[in-house]
């Protein structure tokens, strides 16, 4: 390995790690605060707060990423150009298009590095995070999962729990269902059975209903089943994707298909992790191209502040088709890969007209 490329990739190490490492705490430092004023009526450690805050700050800086890798970047070349290194670059005969073609490699490696351990790390904690904030949540009455068997969900209404569970979910429609309800001493009061129950509101619509009490039987043609859950509660409760491994996002994937229920949420989930390399890539190559280019300005500040202009307007573009691909208003592909097209034609754009001078 040449001494320059050692050079370029240590500083810019250096770089990235100084910024993670400050936004790392700011994060910390927000999380307290926030779980400290959760926690302000409840009977906790005062340490919990801060043992809360470190589980969830990592699925944070996840979505940081991008970001930080922008800012670091403009800091490195920062640097560069303080210390007139650049130059030395320039007379040994270095190309600026070589030097970004270094920190794009770096930045695709450590993208890889991410996806595969930062952000198993960090949907781990979040999701224990998730389990032991959910202890002091009034959500902690009602549960529900999807694995291979259905939709099971636990149910606490008025000292009665409802098991219940269900083959598929068809828009509002559970259908396939089995509802077994206990006392609040577990002992079982009755057993609901049907095919078509509408879930649209909290108190759920059930049809052609076959009810199991006290060893009989009997059928009704409709009842009415008051519920914690509701369409838009059941579809919120899973929502949190965050929490979950790559492997764990796919497993998932295969059982929401089993139940007729829409992928799109975990299908832009999966592909948003699998296409973090080349985000970090975009992001690094677009901060060189902004610093090269204006590394005639004394100015650091207006250096900086096109860069935070960028990132805010690439936040913008991408969390736009973010939004057009989970609504299904465009085919998820698209919504994927329109930002990352674009956004790459830009710098191959700012690359041909970048300054070597």
């Amino acid at each position: 390995m040449k001494t320059y490329t050692k050079f370029l990739i240590n500083g810019f190490l250096k770089s990235l790690l100084n910024v993670f490492f400050i936004m790392m705490c700011l994060v910390l430092i927000l999380n307290i605060l926030k779980e400290i004023d959760f926690f302000s009526n409840k009977e906790v450690h005062s340490l919990y707060p801060i043992y809360l805050s470190i589980m969830n700050s990592p699925s944070i800086i996840f979505e940081m990423f991008p970001f930080i890798f922008l800012i670091a970047t403009q800091f490195f070349f920062l640097k560069l150009f303080n210390n007139d290194e650049i130059n030395i670059f320039k007379y040994s005969g270095l190309k600026n298009i070589k030097i970004i073609n270094i920190l794009s490699l770096i930045s695709f490696v450590i993208g890889v590095l991410v996806i595969t351990i930062f952000y198993s790390f960090s949907s781990n904690l979040q999701h224990y995070y998730l389990q032991i904030k959910n202890q002091f949540s009034d959500d902690k009455l009602y549960l529900a999962v999807i694995n291979k068997n259905g939709l099971w969900m636990k149910d606490v209404v008025d000292n009665q729990t409802s098991i219940i569970n269900s083959s598929k979910i068809d828009n509002n429609f559970l259908t396939n269902t089995f509802i077994t309800t206990f006392d609040d001493e577990f002992n079982l009061v009755k057993s609901i059975k049907s095919d078509k129950i509408d879930i649209k509101d909290n108190e759920w619509l059930i049809y052609d209903v076959t009810i199991f009490e006290e060893n009989l039987s009997k059928k009704k043609d409709l009842i009415k089943f008051k519920s914690n859950f509701n369409q838009k509660k059941i579809e919120s409760l899973f929502s949190n994707l965050s929490s979950l491994s790559l492997l764990k996002l796919i497993d998932l994937r295969q059982n929401y298909k089993s139940l007729n229920y829409s992928t799109v949420d975990v299908d832009m989930q999966i592909y948003k992790i699998a296409t973090y390399p080349l985000i970090l890539v975009i992001m690094t190559i677009l901060s060189s191209i902004i610093m090269l280019n204006t590394k005639k300005s004394n100015s650091k500040v207006i250096k900086i502040i096109i860069g935070l202009f960028f990132s805010v307007i690439i936040y913008y573009i991408n969390n736009f088709f973010n939004v057009m691909g989970s609504t299904e208003k465009l085919p998820l592909m698209v919504s994927i890969w329109t930002p990352i097209i674009f956004l790459s034609l830009i710098n191959v754009v700012m690359l041909l007209n970048i300054n070597e001078k």
